[in-house]
Parts: structure tokens; sequence; C-alpha cells
């Protein structure tokens, strides 16, 4: 019985080409690794400020929010710079090993910075983690197991090495995740890269065979195989009906196939990309070779793709990266402060926080992590299709900067009142960060001119908010530092709301337009080599 090795299932478009299947299996496993990276960005906020604490860098409290950005911003400013280097090595190496590499490395700086003793180690562990590296679970773990021996001391005692190191608990949970992350990656996730997906990959290999071996314990253990077993020894046509199960089984996962009948074998996935719109299969030299058409325009061309509204939703990103992250590395300190009971002074000058522990404070933006996840699925999609993207995103915008302004006013309410606004206020900005984020998205998408040329736009758009969210938490703890000397516990955050108007008054001149002209077929050579946007001259 000849094997084949073509797709099992595939759609149709009007043209008669036959479209692979969305890669959903894929998504999941990228997912699935992807997701490490925000448990480790985010797990160090719930204790942050009692580790710079424990440092001894300064008796002086009011200083340790400019410590607290520093660390926050290592790993920000570290993986932007490293971001344009990890693009290239992943062009020549392939995607999947810089994923995977970028795990392993951020696993490796979680373990450094879980053991730093003092402020220098933990600012290399967090760069360490943003140079290897190309949410809910990660404030849990941070405020659960930070500081063992003082919230759990049963189950770990004094004079250990969760003693010495009382921050090395959840750091080493995160690494095990990470290690999880790279484990699935290796054995399950699938080269994308347009050449180097033709190599063979020992790790996709691997976790084919341990599929294979689940499926048939499972068959086993259902006495499935056995009973198939004995109906074909007793109808005579045993082998025919053992080896038609063993094709089948092995026909459920991706083939390796030679391509054009040279070079290495390749890997063949049964699950396409949403951006393939043909059958046809394409050697390394044949995409090469379209692609390498465009490649003399595009460069003359690349200014053309910056139009005015790409400008303005970069900046707006851009913005809303500063002030979000801002907010994010302030709310954990200003839940952690101790308690002033001096007498305020208003409207402005008034100090202290609430003095919660770390355990509280993860509880807290775990919480917050829950409603997020509901509020994309829910929120998001009804507010976009009834009130369309762009008035969304004005919306949040505008009604940022109010809530700078009143968060710091939480700590004078009564102790009734003040949990409960807490939740309230942490509960409006994931809010309007499901919103905003999203729609900017949305927004440059629609104002790229050409698909062509949308990597570029995105790379530019992800540079400025990781540069921003690099400034940012530094920047707001300087200020911060400085609103607490002069009395002031609220002029970061006040600073950072005029950030937020600043951003809203930008979005004035945004337009919701869809100027992108559609993407022409790689096979078609004459319609690669004729895009317009990529070569000015072809426009005259």
């Amino acid at each position: 019985m000849q094997r084949s090795t073509a797709p099992t299932s595939c759609t149709h478009n009007g043209s008669g080409k036959a479209n692979p299947p969305f890669p959903s299996q894929q998504l999941c496993v990228l997912a699935l690794c992807r997701i490490c990276e925000p448990i480790a960005f985010m797990s160090i906020f719930p204790y942050v400020y009692y580790m710079i604490l424990s440092f001894a860098i300064t008796s002086d409290t009011r200083r340790i929010a400019v410590y607290v950005g520093m660390v926050t911003s290592a790993f920000a400013f570290a993986e932007f710079s490293s971001g344009v280097f990890w693009g290239r090595i992943s062009d020549r190496v392939g995607r999947k090993p810089v994923l995977v590499t970028g795990l392993a490395g951020t696993a490796l700086s979680m373990m450094v910075f879980g053991f730093a003793p003092n402020l220098p180690v933990a600012l290399l562990g967090r760069a360490l983690g943003g140079l290897l590296n190309g949410s809910i679970l990660g404030p849990a773990l941070g405020g659960a197991l930070a500081q063992p021996c003082k919230n759990f001391p049963t189950i770990f005692p004094p004079d250990t090495i969760f003693d010495k190191y009382p921050f090395l608990l959840p750091n080493l949970v995160c690494a095990v995740v990470l290690a999880v992350g790279v484990l699935i990656g290796m054995l399950f996730l699938e080269e994308t890269h347009e050449e180097k997906k033709y190599r063979r990959d020992m790790g996709l290999e691997a976790g084919r065979w341990l599929l294979r071996l689940f499926r048939r314990s499972q068959k086993a253990e259902n006495g499935t195989l056995h009973m198939t077993r004995k109906l074909a020894v007793n109808e005579g046509e045993g082998i025919h009906i053992l080896m038609e199960e063993e094709e089948q089984e092995e026909e459920e996962l991706p083939e390796y196939a030679t391509v054009d009948g040279a070079g290495p074998p390749g890997y063949q996935t049964k699950e396409g990309t949403p951006r393939q719109s043909s059958s046809r299969s394409h050697s390394p030299s044949t995409c090469a070779s379209s692609m390498s058409l465009s490649l003399s325009g595009k460069w003359k061309g690349i200014q053309r793709a910056f139009t005015k509204q790409v400008i303005l939703v970069i900046v707006a990103f851009g913005i809303l990266a500063y002030h979000s992250i801002s907010f994010d590395q302030l709310i954990p300190v200003f839940l952690s402060e101790p308690v002033s009971h001096d007498r305020p002074s208003l409207p402005f000058h008034f100090s202290g926080g609430f003095g919660y522990s770390t355990k509280k404070i993860g509880f807290m933006l775990s919480v917050q992590g829950v409603y997020a996840m509901i509020a994309q699925i829910f929120i998001f999609p009804f507010a976009a299709r009834r009130f369309g993207t762009l008035k969304t995103f004005r919306f949040v915008i505008m009604a940022w900067p109010i809530l700078n302004f009143c968060v710091p006013y939480m700590v004078l309410l009564p102790e009734k009142l003040r949990e409960p606004t807490i939740y309230l206020a942490l509960l409006t900005k994931i809010t309007f960060h499901v919103l905003a984020f999203p729609s900017t998205a949305i927004l440059l998408a629609n104002a790229a001119p050409s698909m062509l040329v949308l990597g570029v736009i995105n790379g530019v758009s992800a540079s400025t908010a990781s540069l921003a969210r690099a400034c940012g938490p530094t920047v707001t703890g300087l200020i911060h530092s400085w609103g607490l000397d002069l009395g002031s516990t609220g002029l970061a955050w006040w600073t950072n709301g005029i950030i937020c108007a600043i951003g809203a008054l930008e979005s004035l001149w945004m337009e919701e337009v869809d100027g992108r002209m559609p993407q022409p077929d790689l096979t078609d050579e004459e319609a690669a080599s004729t895009e317009a946007l990529l070569d000015p001259k072809l426009s005259k």
C-alpha cells in the first residue's frame, strides 16, 4: 500500500487554490512556550520592593522606588537592545532555536536573580533575561512564594537556603516553568523560517515518537488494539488490517519529505500558516528567488511605508506602553510602602502607602490577571464591534488620566474602603489595558500601506514600545522618590497622568483607515516584482 504525504485536509479559495488549514495546534504550542516570558517578567512585582529593602542599599525608604524602577527597566532595556540582534540570528538559524534559547536564557536569569545578594547581581539577572529573550501566574508565584521562611515557617524552617535567599523560591519555580516551556518547544514546535524549516528536526521526531507511544498505550489500556487483532485473525485478514492501522497512526502526525527530490529531508506539516494562500510547495531556492525580486526596491520605498497615520499610531503605542508599565511598577510599590501617620495637607501634600505583604499584593495582582482574560475574551470584541476600534481607543486613552489622578488619594480613604477601592482601580486599569493595546495593533495593521511592509512597521512599533517600557519604570521611580521628598505621594501618579493626557491629545489626529493594498501572491513573479510601494520607480 502506497503512503500519501499530502496534507490530510485543506480548504479551497475562489480561484480553486487549496488553502492549508489554520495552524491551531502550532499556535497552542507557541502559546505554551511564550506564556513563560510574561510569567518571568511579572513574577517579581509583588516582592521587588521588599527585595530592594533587604539589600540595605539605603536607610531612606523614599529612595527604594528608584531602585525598583531600575530593576524593572533592566529587563525591558536589555530586551530592546538585543531585539534586532536576535531577529538577525533567527533569520540565519531559524525561529525555533532562538525561541528555545530565549526560554532557557530566561530560566538562567531567574536563577541568577533568585540568588542575588545585592543590587548589581539583581540587575544582572534581569538584564540577562532581557538579553536572552528575543499574566496571571507570575504575580501569584511571586507573591505567594517570596520569603517562604517568613510566610510558611513550618514548611521552610529557618537557617536554610531559602532563609539566606528569601526570594529564591519564586524564581526557582519560574525556572522550572520555563524549563517545561523549553521542553515543549523542542518536542512539538515547528520551524517557520522559509528555508530552515526543510531541515531535519530531531526534537520533532522525538515528540512524534512520544505521541505515538502515548496513543498506543491508550489503545492498549482500552482493549481496542486487542479486539482489533482478534477480529483480524478471525477474518483471515490480520496482516492487512494491522498494517493499515499502523499507517493511519503514523499519518496522524507530520511526515518528513524531500523538496523537489533534493537536499536534506524537510519537515512537511499538515498545518499551514494563515498567510499561505496556495497549495503549491516551494523549495528554499524558489522562495528565496521570489523574495529577492522585491529586495532591490524595498529599501528605496521603505520610507513610503511610514505614512502619517502609521507614525501617529506608533507614537500612540509608545506613549501607551510608557504609562502602562509605569502604572504596573508604581502600584506594587504604593501597596508595599509603610503607612504614614503624618497629617495630610490637601490637595497635594500627603504621603504613605498601605504596608501590604508580598502574599497579599500577589493575590491582588493575580485577581487582576484572571479578570484580564475575561475582559479580553468578552469586553474588547463587544466594544470594537459596537463602537469601532478608534472610538474605543480614544475613550480609554482619555479616561486613563483620570485613573492616574485618583489612585494616590486611595490612601486617604477609611480603612474599610481602601481594599475594595484598590481592586476597583486594578480592574479599571486592566480594562483600559485590554481595550487599548489590541486597538493600537488593529489600527497599525489597518494603516499599513501594504502587507509587504507590515513586518517592518511592526518591528519599529515593537522597538518603540520596548524603549518606552525601558525608560518608564526608572523615570517614574525617580519622580516618585522626588515626590516623597516633597511630601507628595501622588507626584509620580499625576506626572503619569499628564503623559496619558498627551497621548489622548495625540489620538485626536488619528484616523481609522484601511490603506492596505492586497498582498501579491509570491507564486506570481510579475506581481511580486511590480509592487509599486516597494519600488517607487514602478509607480511613475
